[in-house]
């Protein structure tokens, strides 16, 4: 299998740790692929339209894309049901997968939004209200940091995939002063052997 990746990306480095946490890494080819939103790469907007990473070519030639569907791919194909478990648990799990993805596409807009986007078109009050979906998604896994004990799972995985991205883009961003318990559980997580492997750096 052949992964489109990027040493910075969130979505990228979520796939890249469900497959050393299904023993998939031995299978898998990481490609690097820039990208950006305002120019394309005609030779990868063949395997994404979307032009989009993470991309996953699988054996038989399918391509996947977005990284809910890739790690979702690479459960399926190692009978996992731990990182996504079946049954009623199953969407409680995807919800919260979702969640913290949404926070940490927040995230990247304001990125781009600041980074990329000249200054003098930039609009303050729309970097203020992704801002606020990322607060609002971090308050409401503090108010409920229960689902964040016991074992590594997919949405744990997003959370902790998205708050290094915050943490390496907008390390000013003082997020752990209103979510101790979500602090404290990122503190312990950032540790582990797979999520320093996979660590961002500019």
């Amino acid at each position: 299998m052949k992964l489109y990746t990027s040493d910075l990306s969130p979505f990228a480095r979520k796939c890249r740790i469900v497959a050393t946490e299904l023993g998939l890494n031995d299978h898998l080819e990481l490609v690097a692929q820039r990208v950006s939103p305002v120019t394309s790469d005609a030779a990868f907007l063949r395997a994404n339209p979307l032009g989009k990473i993470p991309a996953l070519i699988t054996d038989e030639g399918h391509t996947l894309f977005d990284s809910h569907v890739i790690c979702e791919y690479l459960c399926s194909l190692a009978g996992d049901t731990r990182l996504v478990p079946t049954g009623a648990p199953r969407f409680d799990v995807l919800t919260r997968q979702a969640l913290a993805s949404g926070m940490t596409d927040a995230v990247i807009l304001v990125r781009y939004e600041t980074a990329l986007r000249p200054e003098t078109l930039r609009w303050s009050d729309w970097t203020a209200g992704q801002w606020r979906k990322f607060d609002e998604g971090l308050a409401w896994f503090e108010a409920h940091a229960g689902v964040l004990d016991g074992p590594l799972d997919l949405a744990q995985i997003a959370l902790a995939c998205g708050l290094g991205y915050t943490d390496l883009r907008f390390s000013e961003r003082a997020w752990r002063a209103d979510a101790p318990r979500v602090a404290a559980w990122y503190a312990q997580t950032e540790t582990l052997p797979v999520m320093m492997a996979t660590q961002p750096k500019v």
